[in-house]
Order: C-alpha cells, then sequence, then structure tokens
C-alpha cells in the first residue's frame, strides 16, 4: 500500500500523523510499518533490516544519538573522531531566522533546520543576490517555530528530544551551473560498512536516482522502489579513504548511515542518520531487506 498515493498532499500527511501524537509508539511503528512495507512487524523476533530498525528506534537509546542527528552539533563529533578536514565550512548557526547577517553570506550557501530531515529542511542558494530573501526566511523562521518535543512521523526519538530546532548555513559545495551534487550513503553496521547508496540527478524535496553498491562499490543487482537506477560513471579513486572515514565516524554505534560527498577528489561530510527512511523503505528482490538483516547483530543490544 502506497500512503503517499492515497494522500498526495504531504501536508496533509503529516498533519494527520502529528494528530495521533498520543498513540504510544509501539503500536503506531506497527501500524506504519504494515501500511508503508505491507509486512507484519516482528519485533520479537525482528529479521529484516527494516524491522531491525523499528527495534531500534524503540530499544537502544544512546544519548550520543542526540548530538549526532544535530545538523551544527555533529561538528563536534566529527571533530572528535580527528576528522575535521572533511568537514563543509560553516557560516553560523542561528537561533532566529533574524539573527542572521545577510550581507555577510557567500554567493552561494544552503540553509538547513539543524532537526530537519530530508529535502524539506534544506535551501539552496547559488546565487544571493537573485534570492528571494524574504522567502528563504520565512521556511528557515518556519523550522525554528517547531515544537522540540513534538513527535516525528517515524517516532525517531533523538529529533524530540527537547533541543530547539535552529538554522545552520554553510557552503554550497555542489558544481556551478546545476548539477547536482553526489551522494555517497554508507549504511554501517557495528562500524563495518555493508551496503552503499550513491545518489544523483536531485530534484531538492522531489525525487532523486539511487544506485546500491557492495562494500567494495561494486554495483548490486538490487533497486530501491520507487527511484530509477543512478548511472555513476566516474567513481572516485579515493574510495577507500571515503569506506574507512565512513567506518571512523560509525564504529560507536550498531547502525548509522554516514553520508559524504567527493568533491574534486576532496571528501566532505554530509551527515549522519540513524533511520534511513524511518525504515520503510521497500527493495527488489525484497530478499536484499532479509539479507541485511542477516548481517546486523541486535542480540547483545538494549
Amino acid at each position: 500500500m502506497d500512503f503517499k498515493k492515497i494522500i498526495p498532499s504531504r501536508s496533509v500527511r503529516l498533519g494527520i500523523l502529528r494528530a495521533l501524537n498520543f498513540v504510544p509508539d509501539e503500536p503506531m511503528l506497527r501500524f506504519q510499518y504494515l501500511l508503508r512495507t505491507g509486512h507484519r512487524l516482528d519485533l520479537k523476533d525482528p529479521r529484516r533490516f527494516t524491522e531491525k530498525m523499528q527495534w531500534y528506534k524503540l530499544h537502544y537509546h544512546d544519548p550520543r544519538m542526540i548530538t549526532c542527528v544535530d545538523k551544527y552539533d555533529v561538528r563536534s563529533y566529527v571533530k572528535e573522531k580527528g576528522l575535521e578536514r572533511i568537514l563543509i565550512p560553516c557560516h553560523g548557526v542561528y537561533d532566529a531566522a533574524e539573527d542572521i547577517d545577510w550581507e555577510a553570506l557567500p554567493e552561494r550557501f544552503v540553509m538547513k533546520d539543524t532537526l530537519g530531515s530530508g529535502g524539506h529542511s534544506v535551501l539552496i542558494v547559488n546565487d544571493k543576490e537573485a534570492a528571494d530573501r524574504e522567502e528563504l526566511m520565512r521556511q528557515a523562521a518556519a523550522w525554528t517555530r517547531r515544537n522540540p518535543r513534538g513527535k516525528t512521523a517515524g517516532r525517531e526519538w533523538p529529533y524530540y528530544s527537547g533541543k530547539a530546532h535552529r538554522i545552520i548555513i554553510e557552503d554550497n559545495i555542489a558544481p556551478r551551473g546545476g548539477e547536482s551534487l553526489r551522494d555517497y550513503k554508507f549504511f554501517c553496521f557495528n562500524g563495518r560498512v555493508e551496503f552503499v547508496y550513491v545518489m544523483g540527478d536531485r530534484q531538492v524535496g522531489q525525487s532523486v536516482r539511487v544506485s546500491i553498491y557492495d562494500r567494495d562499490l561494486r554495483l548490486l543487482p538490487v533497486r530501491r522502489v520507487g527511484d530509477a537506477p543512478y548511472e555513476a560513471a566516474d567513481l572516485p579513486d579515493n574510495y577507500p579513504e571515503m569506506r574507512a572515514v565512513a567506518e571512523k565516524l560509525a564504529e560507536d554505534f550498531p547502525h548509522v548511515r554516514v553520508d559524504l560527498y567527493n568533491v574534486d577528489g576532496q571528501i566532505r561530510f554530509g551527515e549522519l542518520t540513524f533511520y534511513n527512511a524511518s525504515g520503510y523503505m521497500q527493495f527488489d528482490p525484497d530478499s536484499f531487506d532479509l539479507e541485511i538483516g542477516d548481517r546486523w547483530d541486535i542480540s547483545n543490544l538494549s
């Protein structure tokens, strides 16, 4: 069942889920998992990767995850790992949109909600003079008004721990001329990369192309349902270094997705994500969900 086709409006979908905030997390996750994947959620003996991610939400609460989901605070975690060199230059973090010194910003930059997720919490500016400053400020102000205790649709607890939503502004490292930035998403389990999304041709908040590779960057005969494949002909020569960086950042967690970019051979940090697509993605073949689930041992977690 495709929830997005039943209710095309994203704002309506989110409104419905917010209205259901009173429902406890476990029954809500069971309902959403069935609705989104077509499978019943087994939390007593989870086998699928997507099932284990729901278990992870409910039962694994490392306080460091609160730091790592915040797009500004995670920078301190990256520095602690000795990887400050991969951080994208930051022009500031702001509690309110009116605090931003527009004149001090460079020609090109990216604005993000520090606790946002997906393309709906990112504003890309390629030309400051041509940008609609009033609209940018309106959207950024809306981020800071979000309830710091308001539950996310997927019940991802680190995002509603009580920390305020802020605005972070970073360099725009995308190629000039409209070409989208290629994204490498490393899925790590107990500090080891098991598979990688390579993504491109992104239309922010709308669509993206994605292909799935193994840890040695060999293309897998697997696709993510709902997305067209991405043909990446010129994969980076320094991929082994990228993988080592991802595993260094992932070493403290049973599972985390590490997002990196590679710009002219220079590795850049994107974000850390613990609940990719909130654990509701589907694969073709479906057996890939079980295969990856077999590689994630949660037996000793609490």
